[in-house]
């Protein structure tokens, strides 16, 4: 999977774009300063660099070391700071109770990965810590906007409600609307948007 994400990010032109993810940029004001973020699946590193300039202290995680060089000439780019990991989160050791939040952009895994992954990522927060996550919801496919084309692949809000058992959901919503991110999200898509907190 590595390789895939490496030719996709292959070039000069960031495939995503620089701009942050626009449901990221609004629901950033639930972070408390200077939180340590973990972006999982940050790929060029538009999302990571966002949170780094509103003084964050941002780890970006990915497959695909390609995207992360990217992604740090990005914050060089930037004037900030970010640190970034290389590795496959089917083999990702996550540290307990280390991240104040844990950030989920269009990071499609395969549900049975999915709910592993998430149940570390709840032991990898710490009290009080977020989870922000967007993803591309199964009404997508065939649309040709962006996103995977497996539904295995995709979120519903009620499966990640299931998904993310022992966080409280403060928000769980689907909806149609316009993604315009780069040259790889291009118009109306069909999205969830989920945001939750551990309590202790």
């Amino acid at each position: 999977m590595s390789e895939f994400w490496n030719r996709r990010y292959d070039g000069a032109e960031y495939y995503y774009g620089t701009e942050p993810n626009s449901f990221l940029v609004v629901q950033a004001v639930r972070l408390a300063p200077g939180s340590r973020i973990l972006s999982l699946g940050e790929g060029e590193g538009r999302n990571a660099v966002h949170l780094a300039r509103l003084g964050h202290r941002v780890t970006a995680l990915d497959a695909s070391a390609t995207g992360l060089a990217k992604a740090q000439r990005l914050a060089v780019d930037a004037g900030v700071t970010i640190d970034t990991v290389c590795a496959d989160l089917a083999d990702h050791a996550f540290e307990p109770d280390a991240w104040d939040a844990v950030v989920s952009i269009w990071c499609h895994l395969p549900s049975a990965l999915r709910r592993r992954v998430y149940g570390d990522v709840v032991r990898a927060l710490r009290p009080g810590g977020l989870v922000l996550l967007e993803a591309y919801t199964p009404d997508q496919i065939g649309r040709g906007t962006g996103g995977p084309r497996e539904v295995d692949l995709l979120s519903t809000a009620a499966a990640l409600t299931e998904e993310w058992a022992g966080l409280t959901v403060l928000s769980a919503e689907e909806s149609v609307r316009e993604v315009h991110e780069g040259t790889g999200h291009r118009g109306t898509s069909a999205v969830v948007q989920w945001i939750g907190r551990k309590e202790s």
